[in-house]
């Protein structure tokens, strides 16, 4: 494709994913589960939720614009294999808020954006370059979701059945990257990361 067609589908999937018309190719771990009875232990697997959900925002859109501009083809699909899998991860972590009766969060969009612009910058450094922050970014969600595991309420089940398997995923794509000559990233690059990382998951909680 070049590259108006490339920015043309770069629109199209934003889109899908911020209206919410992607679809899972997987079934959810867990369907229909019922919600925490105590009000607050609601609250508080729809914030944690809402964050995995809005994690998932910046996962699709990281890896829509590392894809347009990845020069490997091999690296191209890889993307695109991963971020079929995310899809799927979108999908769940939605349909659980509406399980819970909550909505995702509102700056769905500004977390969208900024991934896009980071996957387009890391993918012009080049390949190699592009698959350090991708196996840095799962790295840092990897070690997110399993402090999530301990923070959902005792009684939800479900959500944590649906952290669990994103978990797997995740570390897959993390070595799926490093399979594929990922550089490491510079401690200040890390820590960077992990500053807005902290910005992000801490505002889509309430917001």
């Amino acid at each position: 494709m070049n590259r108006v067609d490339q920015l043309l589908g770069a629109a199209d999937e934003a889109l899908k994913t911020l209206t919410g018309a992607m679809t899972a190719a997987r079934p959810s771990p867990c369907r229909g589960g019922e919600a925490p009875e105590a009000p607050a232990d609601k609250r508080r697997s729809a914030g944690l939720m809402r964050v995995n959900h809005a994690g998932e925002i910046c996962a699709q859109a990281l890896y829509s614009g590392q894809a347009m501009v990845a020069r490997d083809p091999d690296v191209r699909r890889a993307l695109r294999s991963a971020a079929s899998e995310e899809r799927d991860h979108l999908a769940w972590c939605r349909d659980r808020l509406g399980e819970l009766d909550s909505r995702p969060s509102f700056l769905d969009p500004l977390w969208y954006a900024g991934s896009f612009g980071l996957g387009v910058l890391s993918g012009l450094a080049g390949d190699r370059w592009s698959m350090g922050f991708l196996a840095e970014t799962e790295d840092q969600v990897e070690r997110h979701l399993f402090g999530h595991l301990d923070m959902l309420p005792p009684g939800d089940a479900c959500s944590r059945e649906i952290v669990s398997r994103m978990r797997e995923d995740e570390a897959r794509h993390g070595a799926t990257g490093r399979d594929l000559g990922a550089r490491e990233l510079p401690a200040p690059a890390k820590a960077a990361m992990r500053i807005a990382s902290r910005i992000m998951t801490r505002t889509a909680y309430w917001i």
